[in-house]
């Protein structure tokens, strides 16, 4: 087969796949370039997951009536010039891409109007192709609206998602830049839902209008505990974290921005979760809006078409910034408890074993009580036990890696770990971790029984969920 140049629409249907993977890749495009464009006020609807309906509309600056037509070919863009400005991009979009992408896969139709002109103008696309351009009027602005998404890419539309999953990422999507310009009036209307930030500028409005106003106040401003940190970094880390005692159960509640510019890092998430190492238990992620501010020559953005992936010219010192700020900030916070020193000591607490277990699975060893704590433990009177459980005495007898030995408790530590002795040295068990498997122990116990115990209660509850937890809920309700 010879080599042809490929014609346009397949060029472009081959970039769109690329670009546009699903109806949010089309919402991050026209948000991104409503925000570049200096708009205040943000809405955005969706309708059937937005493959059937998307509308953007902003108060920015607006496009030229000369230039619209001209928005929608090929690398078309106000953003750069030469090549040299690939190396410092202040500008969320910059590629030329996304709107001659939207549109070879869709239906488009787009009414703006700039500020120095008296009226605005309606351009419609047909799978890349100019429809009609036409005078009309409008405020200042731009209105994106996009219908049946991948209409003319089936192989693309039958892998979409349910319409409520795809309606969950445009969701996602909105909220994320909600939190990095809590200057700007997000509204957001899908699935029959509907979003609305208050654009004061307060991060913690923003946080309070998206996951609820318990979650905005339990949230602390990232500060440092050394001054002289932002000054003498090479970037300044901004933005609200958890306290410990908010977390969830996945890293979906953690968000960052580089420049105010939504990014998918592992290093970044790594950073964060190493700063609240001995702060959270294992498997359990924090809520957090970072922002980190560096020079732009020190970040490539130019990495992939999504532009959600980022390159650090010095990602070792970032990743050293977010950690001790992050750190500082819960330090000042929530200081790890003093571990008091108690000078008087107790007899540990012990538990039979069946009656049917073989003296020789058993271990002794003569008990003799400690003089005093060692340095820097606390002793307490909390004695080591198994679960509070019946055994049928029918039951056979227990191995030792079923058995719990008997133990000499030592201490605790930071009002988490248990400290005990036992015949194979030194035993550490994280009281909470134990006490969640005993719970689930008994849990499955009763449904194995098909005995699962349940209690009504005397008052209704109110349980407060952000969106996402609506969303899933909704999902799920039949169970």
């Amino acid at each position: 087969m010879p080599i042809r140049q490929l014609p346009d629409k397949v060029s472009s249907m081959i970039a769109a796949g690329e670009v546009i993977e699903r109806p949010a890749s089309v919402v991050k495009e026209l948000v991104e370039n409503a925000l570049d464009a200096g708009a205040s006020e943000i809405s955005v609807e969706a309708h059937g997951g937005g493959v059937e309906q998307i509308r953007v509309a902003d108060n920015g600056h607006g496009i030229p009536h000369d230039e619209v037509e001209l928005a929608f070919q090929r690398f078309a863009t106000s953003k750069l010039t030469d090549a040299s400005d690939l190396d410092a991009i202040p500008t969320l979009g910059f590629r030329g891409e996304a709107l001659p992408s939207i549109a070879s896969v869709a239906r488009v139709s787009v009414v703006t109007r700039h500020a120095n002109e008296e009226s605005g103008t309606r351009l419609d696309l047909d799978e890349g192709r100019v429809v009609d351009k036409q005078r009309q009027g409008a405020s200042t602005g731009t209105v994106m609206t996009v219908r049946q998404l991948f209409r003319n890419v089936p192989a693309r539309r039958k892998f979409l998602r349910a319409a409520t999953t795809e309606a969950s990422h445009i969701q996602n999507l909105v909220t994320r830049y909600a939190l990095a310009y809590p200057e700007v009036r997000f509204a957001l209307k899908s699935n029959g839902r509907s979003l609305q930030t208050p654009g004061s500028g307060s991060l913690r409005e923003a946080v309070a209008a998206i996951n609820g106003l318990n979650v905005a106040e339990a949230m602390l401003d990232i500060e440092s505990a050394d001054g002289e940190l932002q000054a003498h970094s090479l970037c300044a880390v901004s933005g609200m974290v958890s306290q410990p005692n908010l977390n969830r159960a996945n890293r979906g509640y953690m968000s960052f921005f580089v420049n105010r510019r939504w990014v998918q890092s592992r290093m970044l998430g790594y950073a964060l979760e190493r700063a609240y190492h001995g702060f959270l238990m294992e498997r359990r992620y924090p809520m957090a809006v970072v922002n980190i501010v560096l020079d732009y020559d020190m970040v490539d953005v130019n990495v992939h078409p999504s532009k959600t992936e980022v390159r650090f010219r010095n990602g070792d010192r970032v990743f050293s910034a977010i950690q001790r700020a992050v750190r500082g900030t819960l330090a000042i916070h929530s200081p790890v408890p003093e571990i008091r020193r108690v000078g008087q000591s107790y007899p540990p607490a012990s538990y039979p074993y069946p009656a049917e277990q073989s003296r020789s699975n058993r271990h002794f060893w003569p008990i003799e009580p400690f003089e005093r704590a060692p340095d820097g433990i606390e002793r307490r009177d909390d004695g080591v036990a198994p679960p509070d459980v019946s055994v049928n005495e029918t039951d056979s007898a227990l191995t030792p890696r079923q058995a719990l030995p008997v133990l000499r408790v030592l201490g605790q530590v930071q009002s988490t770990y248990i400290v005990a002795e036992g015949p194979d040295g030194l035993y550490l068990i994280d009281q909470h971790a134990a006490h969640e498997r005993v719970m689930y122990e008994r849990i499955k116990a009763d449904a194995a029984a098909s005995e699962p115990q349940s209690q009504s209660l005397m008052e209704p509850l109110t349980v407060e969920l952000d969106p996402k937890q609506q969303e899933l809920a909704q999902t799920h309700m039949q169970l």
